[in-house]
C-alpha cells in the first residue's frame, strides 16, 4: 500500500496530458488536475484549425493503446475527428472532473518545504507536490527574422492561429514555406484564391499518403469485432517502425524511402525545371518527412506559382525574396514552423533559483526524456530527446507516463518526500546519447532543421528505435533518483 493522496499537477491536456491523468487514475493518483490553457482540451488538436489539417500517420497507431478508435472515416483523418477522439477519450478515461480550463499556468516555483507553487496568468495559485510538463511542442509560432513584417497593408498571420473571419476569395495570397503545414494549406487555398505564391527556400522529402476512406461495411466490422481494430492498430504500427531505418545514414533504407519519394515527383511532375527545384538536397530525415497526394497537384494549377526562394522582407504592399523579386499580395500567411522544446512558455524555478528555460537554452538535455537536474518532483510527458521516430506519439507519450507514475508510486512506498534525478546519472546517459546522434541524417552535423539547435544539440528525437527506448524506460528505477 501506499499514501496516494499525491497533489499533481499536469500542464496541458493534449494527447500527453490525457496519458499522463489516465495512468495517474489507473495506478491510484486521484488528487490531480489537469491544467489547460485553452476551452477545451485536445492540445495541437483543438488550438490548430487551418485548412486541410490531417494528422501525417495512420490513423489508426494515433491512439491510445488502450482506446483503440473503431469509428476513423479514413486512414489518414483530418483535425475535427482527432479533437473529438481525444476530447472522447478524456471523457471515458474519467478525466473530465479533473480537468481546468482557461487557466494557463505561468509559473512554477520549487519552495524549500517540498512543493511546487504555481501562478496562473489569472494571478491565480495552487501548491502541490508534482509538476508533469505535458505542453505539446506545436503551440509558439515560429516567425521568419526579416523587416518590414509589421508595415504590411493586408492581412497576415501564422498557420498556428488561422483567421476565419478573413474570406480569400479571389484574393492574392503569399505562402510563406513549404514544409508540414504549407502543403496541407496550399492545395486546399489553391481552390479558392484568386493567385497563390509559394515561397520555398528549401524543398522537402514527400511521400505520395496514399489515403484511403474506409467503408460504412467495414466501421461497422471494426466496431464488432474488437480484435480486429487492434489487428489495424498493430499492422499501421509496424509500417511505422521502419522509419527508423529510413533515417539511419548507410542504411538502405534511407535509399528506398528517398527512391520513393523520386518517384512519386517524377510521376507527378513532368517539368524538369520545376522538379528539380522540388528535390531535397538534404538526406531523407534530415527534415521531417512528409506525406501529401494532392500538394504537388495543386503546384500545377494555374492560379499557383512556387518561388524557390527565402523571404527578405516585407513591404507595405507584399513580399521581396531573397533575390530581390517584390510579389505584392492581398494576403501573408507564414507556415514557417514553432519554436521547438519552448521552455520558456512557464517561468520554472527549481532549487537554489536555477531556471528551467536557461539551463534548456544551454543545455536541453533529460535523464530518459523525463527528469532534468535540479527540478525535484518535476517531469516532462515528452521532453528532450524523449520521442522515438519510429513510434506515434501517443505510444511515446504513454511510455514515458509510465515510467513518471512508476517512480511517483515507488517514491510514496519508500517515503521519500522529493525525488531529482542524480547529476552522474544524467550525464552519463546524454553523454551516451550524443554518441549515437551522427548515425542518424537529423542528427548529423551537416543537416541544418528544427531538430538541432543554434548551439548543434540535436534535443529533440530519442537517437535510436522505440524498441531500444523502451527498454531503456524499463530499466529506469529510483537508483537513478537522489531524495531531496
Amino acid at each position: 500500500m501506499f499514501d496516494h493522496s499525491l497533489r499533481v499537477a499536469v500542464i496541458g491536456a493534449g494527447p500527453a496530458g490525457i496519458a499522463v491523468g489516465h495512468e495517474l487514475l489507473q495506478q491510484g493518483f486521484d488528487n490531480i488536475t489537469l491544467f489547460e490553457k485553452s476551452d477545451a482540451v485536445g492540445g495541437t488538436w483543438h488550438l490548430h484549425t487551418y485548412p486541410g489539417l490531417a494528422c501525417d500517420l495512420w490513423a489508426h497507431s494515433y491512439t491510445f493503446a488502450s482506446r483503440p478508435n473503431p469509428d476513423w472515416s479514413a486512414s489518414f483523418v483530418e483535425q475535427p475527428e482527432i479533437e473529438q477522439y481525444l476530447q472522447r477519450s478524456c471523457t471515458d478515461f474519467g478525466l473530465d472532473p479533473y480537468v481546468k480550463l482557461n487557466t494557463k499556468i505561468t509559473n512554477a516555483e520549487f519552495s524549500s518545504n517540498g512543493t511546487w507553487l504555481l501562478t496562473s496568468e489569472a494571478q491565480e495559485t495552487f501548491t502541490f507536490d508534482v509538476v508533469i510538463n505535458a505542453m505539446g511542442n506545436q503551440h509558439t509560432a515560429a516567425y521568419p527574422n526579416v523587416e518590414g513584417m509589421d508595415s504590411f497593408n493586408g492581412d497576415s498571420w501564422h498557420g498556428t492561429r488561422w483567421n476565419h473571419d478573413v474570406d480569400l476569395q479571389n484574393k492574392r495570397v503569399a505562402i510563406i514555406g513549404s514544409a508540414a503545414s504549407a502543403i496541407q494549406v496550399v492545395p486546399e487555398l489553391a481552390k479558392q484564391v484568386g493567385y497563390l505564391t509559394v515561397l520555398q527556400r528549401t524543398p522537402n522529402w514527400i511521400m505520395a499518403r496514399g489515403r484511403k476512406f474506409y467503408s460504412k461495411k467495414l466501421i461497422t466490422m471494426l466496431n464488432l469485432i474488437p480484435g480486429l481494430v487492434n489487428i489495424y492498430r498493430r499492422v499501421q504500427s509496424y509500417m511505422m517502425s521502419f522509419t527508423v531505418e529510413g533515417v539511419t545514414l548507410g542504411h538502405k533504407r534511407m535509399d528506398q524511402f528517398e527512391t520513393i519519394a523520386k518517384d512519386y515527383l517524377h510521376e507527378v511532375i513532368k517539368d524538369p525545371v520545376m522538379r528539380k527545384t522540388l528535390t531535397p538536397n538534404s538526406r531523407y530525415g534530415c527534415k521531417r518527412g512528409l506525406v501529401s497526394d494532392d500538394f504537388y497537384p495543386a503546384l500545377l494549377r494555374d492560379n499557383v506559382e512556387l518561388v524557390a526562394e527565402g523571404l527578405k522582407t516585407v513591404r507595405p504592399e507584399g513580399i521581396t525574396t531573397a533575390c530581390g523579386k517584390e510579389i505584392d499580395v492581398d494576403v501573408i500567411i507564414y507556415c514557417t514552423g514553432y519554436r521547438i522544446l519552448d521552455y520558456d512558455r512557464i517561468n520554472v524555478i527549481g532549487l537554489e533559483g536555477k531556471s528551467l528555460a536557461a539551463q534548456m537554452a544551454q543545455s536541453p538535455t533529460a535523464y530518459m526524456g523525463i527528469a532534468a537536474v535540479d527540478f525535484p518532483n518535476y517531469f516532462f510527458a515528452a521532453g528532450p530527446n524523449g520521442l522515438a521516430i519510429n513510434a506515434s506519439y501517443f505510444v511515446n507519450v504513454e511510455r514515458n507516463a509510465k515510467t513518471i507514475v512508476r517512480l511517483l508510486k515507488q517514491k510514496q512506498q519508500a517515503g521519500i518526500n522529493a525525488l531529482m534525478v542524480k547529476q552522474t546519472v544524467s550525464d552519463t546517459y546524454n553523454q551516451a546519447l550524443a554518441l549515437q546522434f551522427s548515425r542518424f541524417s537529423w542528427g548529423a552535423s551537416n543537416c541544418n532543421s528544427y531538430y538541432r539547435t543554434a548551439t548543434g544539440h540535436a534535443p529533440f528525437l530519442f537517437p535510436g528505435s522505440f524498441k531500444e527506448y523502451n527498454a531503456l524506460h524499463n530499466q529506469c528505477s529510483l537508483n537513478s533518483f537522489e531524495a531531496v
